[in-house]
């Protein structure tokens, strides 16, 4: 037998045997169903190993038939979910969007749900109301204002004395408004740094001594616009980056604690002020009326409203079906080993793999075509050009 086949048998089987443990274990957990899928699943890798076998360094081969067998015992193998009966959760931002989609999908399920809302005769408070159990409870709750956190803290206690109190999901968030990030107004980035980040931070610092005891979760619906640096977004962004980071940080010192801490990264939906073009119009209005007269002298009219048009067109192809955000919730707070991440919606995948792992010279292009499409030139700029 040729030495080099005689290796590349006994660095495959290596490979193979780790896997046949490692399947062997998990169906003795009961972790692993023999299904179709998983048969064709198996039927691919032998295909693959011939092919790195016949083709490729035996090193090389090796590292990616490991891979190929790591990703079929993760999809292959159904998530162990805890039990329902006995939890409670608190759901932040429940008047419309991801909030009042969980609320609802919780209470559902079995849950006790608390949700809270900035206005109890809110549309979505009411039709929680007529679609929720009796477990479901709605309290008013404003972030920025620390008397309505201890209010929501005080009725959350009374509500969860005898359950504990199991998740607190920060749903919660705000985008004030959008544009240049000279052109923001700094009561914008304040505005939305107040909600997105100092509330919610009040307000889980506030619960953290009953998801402790609880031994509970704490899930956090974060942004991608926090991780990337999408243009026009630099205040919603910069608020979003500041609570993924404290979050994680979170993860790290509650361990000990036995807390799981998640975050959500949901793509565009259509939430909130999504389709709320008087907010819009009275935030564009506000900036005009509150720029320095030489910046917006700099930018011009014409640049600053075709930004503000090309940013509710987008707005328009956000995606309105949320359950992929939602199972994504579900995960979180029920998953024996919940993800540290939850990366939900279409292509989210792709936006991460070119924003994170590819060359700044394709990234940047990337989200250039995707926020930069001004046709409209900053005045300034396009007297440069015509000099």
């Amino acid at each position: 037998m040729d030495l080099s086949t005689s290796s590349s048998l006994w660095a495959y089987g290596s490979v193979w045997l780790f896997f046949s443990l490692l399947v062997y274990f998990k169906f003795s957990h009961s972790d692993m169903i023999l299904t179709p899928s998983l048969l064709v699943y198996f039927f691919l890798l032998v295909l693959f190993e011939w092919f790195c076998h016949l083709y490729l360094p035996i090193l090389l081969g090796m590292v990616l038939l490991s891979s190929a067998c790591w990703y079929v015992l993760s999809v292959a193998s159904p998530r162990k979910m805890l039990p329902v009966a006995g939890k409670a959760v608190f759901i932040t931002g429940c008047d419309s969007g991801f909030g009042n989609a969980s609320a609802y999908k919780m209470d559902a399920m079995g849950f006790k749900v608390i949700a809270s809302v900035l206005d109890l005769e809110s549309p979505g408070a009411k039709d929680l109301r007529k679609r929720c159990s009796d477990r479901l409870t709605i309290i008013q709750m404003d972030l920025t204002k620390p008397e309505d956190i201890q209010k929501a803290c005080r009725i959350i206690r009374e509500q969860t004395a005898e359950t504990g109190l199991w998740t607190l999901v920060n749903n919660a968030g705000y985008c004030e408004h959008f544009g240049n990030a000279e052109l923001l107004l700094m009561s914008t980035y304040r505005s939305t740094m107040e909600v997105n980040f100092f509330g919610t931070l009040n307000l889980t610092k506030a619960l953290l001594p009953l998801i402790r005891s609880a031994r509970g979760r704490i899930v956090t619906i974060t942004s991608p616009a926090g991780e990337h640096s999408f243009p026009f977004l630099a205040a919603y962004g910069a608020s979003k980056a500041a609570l993924s980071r404290v979050m994680d940080i979170f993860r790290h010192e509650l361990t000990p604690w036995g807390v799981n801490v998640s975050v959500i990264l949901p793509g565009s939906y259509k939430t909130g002020a999504h389709d709320n073009k008087p907010h819009w119009e009275k935030q564009h209005k506000k900036l005009l009326a509150n720029l320095p007269p030489e910046l917006l002298q700099e930018y011009g009219k014409d640049y600053i409203c075709e930004t503000q048009d090309l940013f509710l067109k987008y707005g328009e192809k956000a995606e309105s079906d949320f359950s992929p955000v939602i199972e994504s919730i579900t995960d979180a707070i029920l998953s024996e080993n919940p993800k540290v991440r939850y990366y939900a919606g279409k292509k989210m995948w792709l936006l991460y793999f070119i924003g994170i792992y590819l060359p700044l010279c394709i990234s940047d292009n990337f989200f250039k075509s995707i926020f930069l499409t001004n046709k409209t030139l900053p005045k300034a700029l396009e007297k440069q050009n015509s000099e």
